[in-house]
């Protein structure tokens, strides 16, 4: 009897598992690769019909309105760990930005003054209609996953993709403005294990060394999936990268 319980309730989890990492893997690729190195660094273009892919996962998936995200992260860019980081571990300590890294970017994303940084990125008609719906977006993204594998599995990937993505997006702003490697002279620090959570984010002092390089990798051991992506892309001739090769002296 034991048994005949055991065996359902594993292929459960690991489903729920696998499913989970898979949503979450989407979502990394989406916003490491569309929302981060091409819109707010312009580090690399892409065709529109792989943008508009894109803007869907990310709408899907995070509920995310790129022209917020894209402001917050030049805010951070423009004031890293001073006065005017929306969400700096140096100023707040790390755990706090960890746990409550939700409510500080929302509070970011609601100001006007953080929303001047994103002025270039008008809204079209698809944002109007759909991608500003952020609500209406998340809840498509959940019935999808219901209809795709029933309720409990669907309902159970959510929650999990949820706790993968929004802690692994703190993360970086957390643990990689306080531990990892630092080659460059800057607070930020470079964490593979990050790196293959979040598809490349945790090289983060490797970005804000070079923040408008579409690679985040700059040395043979260190691993970019995101890279792995934009150059698919590249070979396809779906996305035309601006800017890769970036050397410097390591301190």
């Amino acid at each position: 009897m034991a048994d005949e319980c055991y065996v359902p309730l594993m292929r459960f989890v690991l489903t729920v598992v696998v499913g989970g990492l898979a949503v979450t893997l989407l979502a990394n690729v989406a916003t490491t690769v569309y929302l981060h190195r091409a819109l707010s660094h312009r580090a690399l273009s892409l065709r529109a019909p792989v943008a508009f892919v894109f803007r869907l996962v990310l709408w899907v998936s995070t509920g995310i309105r790129p022209r917020e995200w894209v402001a917050v992260h030049r805010k951070h860019h423009a004031f890293t760990d001073v006065d005017g980081d929306p969400h700096s571990p140096v100023l707040l300590g790390w755990w706090k930005v960890q746990t409550g890294n939700v409510a500080l970017y929302r509070r970011a994303a609601r100001s006007p003054e953080t929303l001047r940084y994103s002025r270039d990125m008008t809204p079209d008609r698809f944002d109007r209609l759909l991608f500003d719906r952020s609500l209406l977006g998340l809840a498509i993204g959940i019935a999808i996953l219901v209809v795709l594998l029933g309720p409990g599995i669907g309902l159970a990937v959510a929650f999990v993709h949820a706790n993968l993505y929004i802690g692994g997006s703190a993360a970086v702003n957390a643990v990689g403005h306080r531990f990892g490697r630092r080659p460059y002279r800057n607070g930020a620090g470079n964490l593979q294990w990050l790196a293959f959570l979040t598809a490349g984010e945790g090289l983060h002092n490797n970005h804000h060394a070079a923040p408008t390089s579409a690679k985040l990798s700059h040395r043979w051991f260190e691993i970019d999936p995101g890279w792995w992506c934009i150059k698919a892309l590249s070979w396809f001739r779906l996305a035309r990268v601006r800017l890769s090769d970036v050397r410097y002296v390591p301190t």
